[in-house]
């Protein structure tokens, strides 16, 4: 059997739902535990806590209508009733759009960020509405997503928040309510998540080790079979072929639980092991793979040396690859922002062609042989990445890439190294 029908295989036991910190999420790790005990190894699963939320009540009312919204998580809650004030939409929410902001319950554009949040803040509303999606949607055919505030918008403080769909955003604004009511009653406290982790001891390590990595949760309605249960089951495979052909570097494969909810499963990796991670050469990960439409593309968090060697390789066996210096999405960051160079390999899906982060990232898009092409690219990298004589890339980060981790982050001026 080959690369791509063992990867499709695995790839269909865990094509469910399975977000961070739920019973689904903790029935995929034992899967893939499972499955690298088949292999012969002996893996461990690591727990770490998360931000839980249970919203029992959400609402949103303005001239006797209910517009249809979900709440987000970790914002606070309402009094039971809910609270009236003023409605506003502050558009992008920049310095004029929020003059008379104070006190009123505001609809924002797009999404909350790092930038718009502080000034919410400042600005001293009482509530906040985002829209998602397209106003020429169609309701039965979309999903309405969760949210919640991440750690860095809670430090600023909590304003409760709900989401609704642009369809339902323009209609709002059109009707131009002079009060409208906001109800959002949830607990907070904490969930589970785990990291699986299995090892290959080297037979010449010297102390280095190669960290290969992918995120195996998904997001609400989501399968997330190309997000990123695609990169899970290909190093599962790059885990067999090691088993069965000893490298010279000590092997470590991680599978990262609650990437979708802020990489928290590879901060909790570097976390625990941070003692560990000077005897770590390179992290290799990857998150989105198998669309039939698309193109394989390498994204270096490294040395520029190392880009053009996988260009170079690339061109060298015949496999089409873009390479490129850059910070990636992903589970790498955490690496990064601790010193140990890194490399995502990735196989975006062509406009069109594949979907993530929403009901339509399903298996049909996908097909064993262009998985197995990924894999087998990856292999012959990590072939000689961990069987050099001496290891070739430098154990030092960018500082252009330095500087686009610190941002990506969020830190502040006391963070920033």
């Amino acid at each position: 059997m080959d690369f791509g029908k063992r990867e499709f295989e695995l790839l269909n036991k865990i094509n469910f739902i399975r977000t961070c910190g739920t019973e689904e999420e903790k029935q995929v790790a034992q899967i893939l535990a499972n499955e690298a005990r088949a292999i012969g190894t002996e893996p461990t699963i690591e727990t770490f806590d998360v931000d839980r939320w249970d919203i029992k009540k959400v609402a949103l009312v303005s001239d006797g209508k209910e517009w249809e919204v979900t709440g987000y998580g970790m914002s606070g809650s309402t009094p039971e009733e809910g609270i009236t004030a003023p409605f506003a939409y502050v558009q992008d929410a920049t310095d004029m759009d929020l003059v008379n902001a104070k006190g009123k319950i505001v609809l924002i554009n797009g999404r909350i960020t790092d930038q718009v949040y502080p000034k919410l803040i400042k600005a001293g509303v009482l509530g906040f509405i985002t829209f998602q999606g397209n106003i020429v949607d169609k309701r039965e055919e979309t999903d309405l997503d969760t949210r919640n505030l991440r750690d860095w918008a809670i430090k600023e403080g909590k304003i409760p928040g709900v989401n609704m769909r642009a369809m339902d955003a323009i209609e709002l604004v059109r009707s131009n309510p002079a009060t409208i009511t906001l109800t959002l009653v949830q607990e907070e406290g904490l969930a589970t998540s785990q990291n699986v982790i299995a090892e290959l001891p080297g037979s010449d390590a010297k102390g280095e080790t190669i960290v290969f990595g992918a995120h195996y949760d998904s997001v609400p309605f989501s399968h997330g079979v190309y997000d990123n249960g695609a990169g899970s089951v290909i190093i599962m495979e790059l885990l067999r072929y090691f088993k069965a052909h000893p490298a010279k570097r000590n092997l470590r494969f991680c599978w990262f639980g609650s990437e979708e909810r802020g990489l928290l499963g590879s901060k909790a990796y570097v976390a625990t092991h941070k003692d560990e991670l000077k005897d770590v050469a390179l992290m290799v990960n990857v998150d989105v793979a198998g669309p039939v439409l698309g193109r394989d593309i390498a994204m270096v968090t490294a040395d520029d040396g190392l880009r053009i060697a996988v260009d170079y390789l690339a061109k060298e066996v015949g496999f089409p690859l873009t390479s490129k210096q850059d910070i990636y999405s992903s589970d790498s960051i955490p690496f990064a922002d601790n010193g140990v160079p890194g490399i995502n390999f990735c196989r975006f899906g062509a406009p069109g062609g594949a979907n993530i982060h929403c009901r339509h990232d399903v298996i049909d898009a996908l097909a064993p042989e262009n998985l197995e092409e990924t894999s087998k690219f990856i292999l012959a990298f990590a072939e000689r990445m961990a069987n050099s004589v001496v290891f070739p890339v430098p154990h030092t980060i960018p500082q252009n890439i330095v500087e686009k981790v610190d941002t990506y982050l969020k830190k502040d001026k006391k963070e920033k190294k």
